[in-house]
């Protein structure tokens, strides 16, 4: 993989990590717990939904 391709695929990445991360964060309350989400764990989620293999 080239620098460039890896540098595009990285902020693709964050990109989707931020917007995951915003979803989650703005999420009703009562959603999130009938989801059974704890809001407070928003990053570590959308880390795992973006970057998990």
């Amino acid at each position: 993989m080239t620098l460039l391709t890896r540098l595009q695929t990285r902020l693709k990445q964050r990109a989707a990590y931020r917007r995951t991360k915003a979803e989650l964060e703005a999420m009703p309350l009562a959603v999130a717990i009938d989801l059974d989400i704890y809001p407070p764990d928003a990053a570590k989620l959308a880390a795992q939904a973006v970057y998990a293999n």
